[in-house]
């Protein structure tokens, strides 16, 4: 079991990277660096030894770095990817500043985009604020494991967190409710 864990983050983390390229979409300010998804996400050897990683910043350094928490209109606010389920699917939300968001397949290609209304994106920005995603470990774990449950993958504020839904504190429970969905209906 802890070598599909280790797998599937790395696939996840993968996936995650190959929407966040300068010419991708969805590739703003929170996408993490190239090459982090083994740093961020506790993945490769050794993973499951010792207490689960501490959030690794995912935010650029330099000059042009953003250090607010509330992002310009057409910022990242924040990116969530599902992985999992009965079906095996894939599927990344990306939420702006502005509560546009745009939903993304396994490949980065377009499957929906929408807006929040201001309520929706008030609901979102109080549930990200309460989650604290500087203080939340990089890995959640701790729930019992569900086979064909979901993993997901938020990019916030220059933080990424990964977790199986059953490991997910409440707070990013809590994100989840408050998100466009995941698939079309």
């Amino acid at each position: 079991m802890r070598a599909f864990r280790a797998v599937a983050a790395a696939l996840l983390g993968a996936v995650v990277l190959a929407g966040c390229g300068p010419s991708g979409s969805g590739g703003g300010d929170d996408a993490p660096p190239q090459g982090s998804a083994g740093a961020s996400t506790g993945t490769g050897a050794g993973a499951d030894a010792g207490p689960p990683a501490s959030p690794s910043p995912a935010r650029s350094s330099g000059p042009g770095a953003r250090t607010s928490a509330v992002p310009a209109p057409g910022e990242t606010l924040v990116r969530v990817t599902r992985s999992g389920g009965f079906a095996g699917e894939t599927h990344t939300l990306v939420v702006q500043g502005d509560g546009s968001w745009s939903r993304l397949d396994a490949k980065a290609g377009p499957e929906g985009a929408g807006k929040l209304s201001e309520q929706g994106l008030a609901a979102l920005r109080t549930a990200l604020r309460e989650a604290d995603f500087a203080r939340l470990p990089g890995i959640a774990t701790g729930g019992p494991t569900i086979y064909d449950g979901f993993f997901y993958t938020f990019v916030h504020g220059g933080y990424e967190v990964a977790g199986e839904q059953e490991s997910l504190p409440p707070a990013l429970v809590r994100v989840v409710d408050a998100l466009p969905p995941f698939t079309q209906d």
